[in-house]
């Protein structure tokens, strides 16, 4: 299929499910296994051998357990703003090939802000009753000191260049953390705001060197699948080009620029701002600007933004068409559905609905 008709065909049928999901309650009954629940949350884009790695450590440290991989998401968009590189159905493939049990829907990280996906992650992890939640960090001076609060249970909140303890609220860190470090941060904090109780849960994990997602994208990108077999499992690299035979990989730069050029032209200055992650300057600058003939006008009309990725993220949002009231009602419930997007076996797939207290499951595969 032509990429940017499956981008359409996709994005379509996500927002059909979101709407659902704005409307729909969950329900919650009683645990009745007792089997735990080691739960992981990656985009897995694509799963490489630090993903492996992680996986592996944390299966290894708790042996009696299923693995859950938590992948997002609706819209096919990272928090970064940018299309994975293949569909959640091929990124849950690969982690059940390489070792996952289950493989459950993550939130739609291309619409949300950073505190928004974090506190959605959060939910998830309530929901699925975790036991073990693996983190992959970089190590460096100073950091211990968070994780081993975190590992004490406290929360440890992100402000602006520094990291706060949420009971002292003593500042233990000045500075920035990367991405992988911010996310460790920013979940306790969002597990603390919704009560999870998440003491002992996480096992930290030394990223592993040698491994670059980046790099990874750009071969598979050029073309150049060979240049990546030192640093992806011979599973991924087989359901890869299993997609890319089949027209469906790599995604990682395919927009759907028709329905963006449509939406930024025509649309209102009122739902314009009331797009996700559209703020009100933005907004008056691509109405201001207007008409359009390519995309790539459009991503030269925005500003910056605080963050690096802020471009990326209002093209993102431009495509998905999501308002941002419909996405505070779909936090509140949030998840209103587990969404299982492939699992091990039928065995293993009856002891995930006994162990987990969610009672709203849709099963994919």
């Amino acid at each position: 299929m032509d990429s940017q008709k499956l981008i359409r065909k996709i994005l379509d049928r996500d927002r059909t499910i979101l709407k659902k999901d704005f409307e729909t309650e969950p329900i919650y009954g009683e645990v009745e296994g007792d089997i735990n629940i080691i739960a992981d949350f990656t985009e897995y884009s694509p799963l490489h051998l630090g993903h492996r790695y992680c996986m592996y450590k944390s299966k290894s440290q708790v042996p009696d357990s299923l693995f859950v991989a938590v992948v997002p998401g609706p819209l096919e968009r990272s928090g970064r703003g940018l299309p994975y590189i293949m569909t959640r159905e091929a990124r849950a493939e690969t982690a059940i090939a390489v070792g996952a049990d289950i493989v459950v829907e993550g939130p739609p990280m291309g619409i949300m802000g950073s505190g928004q996906y974090s506190l959605c992650l959060a939910k998830t992890f309530m929901a699925l009753d975790a036991d073990y939640i693996p983190r992959g960090y970089r190590p460096f001076p100073g950091f211990e000191t968070i994780l081993k609060r975190i590992e004490k249970g406290i929360g440890v909140a992100p402000k602006p260049y520094k990291i706060v303890d949420m009971e002292s609220k003593e500042i233990i860190l000045n500075g920035k953390l990367d991405e992988d470090n911010y996310v460790i941060v920013s979940l306790s904090k969002s597990m603390k705001k919704i009560g999870f109780d998440f003491k002992g849960k996480f096992i930290f994990v030394n990223r592993l060197e040698g491994v670059s997602g980046t790099k990874i994208r750009e071969s598979i990108i050029s073309g150049d699948l060979d240049a990546t077999v030192d640093m992806l499992p011979p599973e991924t690299i087989k359901i890869l080009r299993k997609e890319i035979d089949n027209g469906n990989a790599p995604l990682h730069n395919v927009r759907d620029e028709n329905g963006i050029l449509e939406r930024v032209n025509n649309i209102t200055i009122e739902d314009l701002k009331s797009l996700t992650l559209i703020d009100n300057t933005t907004a008056e600058t691509l109405i201001n600007n207007r008409p359009f003939n390519t995309i790539l006008d459009v991503e030269k009309s925005i500003s910056q933004g605080f963050s690096r990725h802020y471009k990326n993220r209002v093209m993102s949002s431009l495509e998905a068409g999501i308002f941002k009231e419909g996405v505070h009602k779909y936090i509140d419930r949030y998840p209103s559905v587990v969404r299982i997007l492939k699992y091990k076996n039928k065995e293993v797939l009856n002891e995930f609905r006994k162990r987990i207290p969610h009672r709203r499951l849709e099963i994919w595969q």
